[in-house]
């Protein structure tokens, strides 16, 4: 049976938030909010937690995980960021994007699309998440909360306590999120590319 905090989403409360972080700590699986969805996750080096998300989703061995970060400097730790790339970013985060850049050393290999040898990097703008970051000092890695069969992804936190207080080990109360993704952005292939649309605003890219 898994724990459920009920945690401000303007002023999140120092006690829980460092409650959920041991939790993080300790190879929890949570559900948490974003400035999108809600979205699940873990630990960076938790490999057996990573794995209980592939379950919950029935994501196959090729899906790529979001490293979620708190800020900039934390994203060019995990990923190669030229100047022109660090300005893009600078622009758009924090917000509702996600970007594809080359990993680095840093990042576990398992990590990695084995292709191409990159990775998804997230600076989400809420105030929950952010502090969840602050706390842990390093990435979570991290996916949308989206069920099957479901076509969208789940956004009141009481429907998400029934279908999986017992798939996961803390669900996060912070109110309704929205039902729409990040938007994912390629900037390893020169050129940006939109993958995806979803919250984020395309029309710097058109």
């Amino acid at each position: 049976m898994s724990q459920f905090f009920q945690i401000h989403p303007q002023n999140p409360q120092a006690r829980l938030i460092r409650l959920a972080v041991d939790m993080l700590r300790e190879g929890a699986v949570i559900v948490y909010p974003t400035d999108s969805c809600y979205a699940l996750g873990c630990g960076l080096d938790e490999k057996g937690a990573m794995e209980r998300i592939r379950r919950i989703r029935q994501l196959g061995p090729r899906h790529n995980f979001t490293l979620v970060c708190r800020d900039l400097s934390e994203i060019s730790t995990y990923a190669k960021v030229d100047n022109s790339t660090f300005r893009l970013l600078k622009t758009l985060t924090p917000g509702p994007y996600t970007f594809i850049l080359a990993a680095t050393h840093d990042v576990p290999r398992r990590l990695w699309n084995p292709k191409r040898r990159t990775i998804g990097i997230r600076v989400p703008d809420h105030p929950v998440a952010q502090a969840l970051l602050a706390e842990l000092g390093q990435p979570m890695l991290s996916t949308t909360l989206s069920l099957p069969p479901d076509d969208l992804p789940l956004s009141d936190p009481e429907a998400v306590r029934e279908r999986m207080e017992r798939d996961v080990d803390l669900i996060i109360d912070a109110g309704s999120c929205g039902l729409e993704p990040s938007t994912v952005i390629d900037l390893e292939r020169g050129a940006p590319q939109v993958l995806r649309v979803g919250k984020g605003d395309v029309s710097l890219f058109q």
